[in-house]
């Protein structure tokens, strides 16, 4: 990890609010050809993350704040692809502002590489800290996907980029769309009509479908269960497809036109492809352990349409005071992340002894804090509220002091 921090902004006054400051700052970066609306994007997304990851209880959950069974979606299951999604939008104002600063297509790749690789090594980590039994720790990961997903799609669009120099940035369009729909419809047919040993042609269940199979195949006993993985080999190409879809995004943002038909424009895009989505379900359902080519269309349109409302309200309105927790989250997300993965870990590993028994510290935290302040479910959620807070507190002094951690 390394990490940057830019020359401290000006003191504006003796007592005014750090608020200020920060609408201060958000206003330059917007200036400066930064997308604040999409900071508070990945903010809110990273928040969702945390928050739907860390419940007091999972016996107790209120259904928007778990995953579907199966088939199907909850808003818990938008939250992973909106990241990719965010990734690839990301990637695409990232090109465009390092190539202004002298960067080459080769240096651009050498960075995509490493940083991808990166991100997967850091997920890894934490999946096997503290052990590190290497026979049984778990090979795929949230972080490990994106890290996949951010290399491929990065070295596709530079090696396909109608421009990538001095001159500008420009991703073809035409090339990341057609590889959208090859990596769709091949995932579909592979899925649909590649028979598997022992459960036959179209298998949808989570054991009997093909990309378990092969993930069985290659890394048994380094599965999240012991026969699939919702992170595994093959669902990670329609995967790369999310990524894809903000790329093309981010090039529609990129253009020369007026800020309201960019607006206009993602709700546009966003509705058709839930529609269409949607209307795909019958032919390959929406389902997030599986990644399948509906869920990926289905998720990407609805992150079009939210994105939209965040540039309506943050960079076309100059509604920004509400979003400045989301600004510091959004700043550092993988740094959060990383941050409430590791606690959360730890507080199920390490343990307090109470009454003569040995308790977790997260069960010891929620029985004595929080167990008897409401209903199960709302004690729960509260619990997962604090978890969120105590994430923001070591993220907050890094954004005031312009620190932003990246991999």
């Amino acid at each position: 990890m390394n990490s940057t921090t830019p020359a401290p902004l000006p003191q504006t006054g003796g007592d005014s609010s750090e608020l200020a400051n920060q609408t201060a700052h958000a206003s330059q970066t917007a200036r400066a050809g930064r997308m604040v609306s999409l900071d508070v994007f990945r903010g809110l997304t990273i928040a969702g993350m945390i928050l739907v990851n860390n419940p007091g209880t999972w016996g107790a959950i209120y259904w928007p704040l778990d995953h579907a069974e199966w088939n199907g979606w909850t808003p818990t299951d938008l939250i992973f692809p909106f990241f990719l999604f965010i990734v690839g939008v990301s990637m695409t104002l990232s090109f465009a502002a390092r190539l202004r600063r002298g960067a080459t297509r080769g240096g651009l790749a050498r960075h995509a590489v490493i940083r991808g690789a990166a991100i997967f090594a850091t997920g890894f980590f934490l999946n096997a800290f503290p052990h590190f039994h290497m026979a049984t720790v778990r090979y795929t990961g949230v972080l490990q996907r994106i890290g996949v997903c951010y290399m491929i799609a990065a070295l596709f669009v530079l090696l396909t980029a109608r421009r990538a120099d001095a001159e500008g940035f420009a991703a073809s369009a035409g090339a990341v769309a057609a590889a959208i729909a090859v990596l769709l419809v091949g995932y579909w047919a592979l899925m649909r009509f590649v028979p598997v040993p022992g459960y036959g042609v179209g298998n949808l269940t989570p054991e009997g479908n093909l990309a378990a199979w092969i993930d069985r195949r290659v890394m048994l006993g380094h599965l999240w269960k012991p026969m699939w993985d919702p992170e595994g080999f093959l669902s990670t190409l329609p995967a790369i497809g999310t990524a894809l879809s903000g790329v093309l995004v981010g090039e529609w943002l990129r253009s020369a036109r007026e800020q309201s038909r960019k607006i206009a424009g993602l709700i546009g895009a966003g509705a058709a492809a839930m529609i269409a989505g949607r209307l795909l379900h019958y032919i390959f359902p929406i389902n997030k352990n599986l990644w399948t080519s509906s869920y990926v269309i289905f998720t990407s349109g609805f992150a079009m349409i939210l994105l939209a409302a965040c540039m309506w309200i943050v960079d076309a309105k100059g509604w920004k005071k509400w979003a400045w927790p989301f600004l510091v989250f959004g700043s550092n997300a993988i740094a959060a992340f990383f941050f409430a993965t590791l606690v959360a870990k730890m507080s199920v590993i390490y343990r307090v002894h109470v009454g003569g028994r040995a308790i977790t510290w997260h069960g010891y935290v929620y029985n004595h804090f929080f167990a008897n302040l409401a209903t199960p479910k709302n004690a729960s959620m509260l619990f997962a509220i604090f978890f969120v807070l105590l994430c923001f507190l070591p993220m907050w002094p890094l954004y005031r002091k312009r620190v932003f951690i990246k991999l």
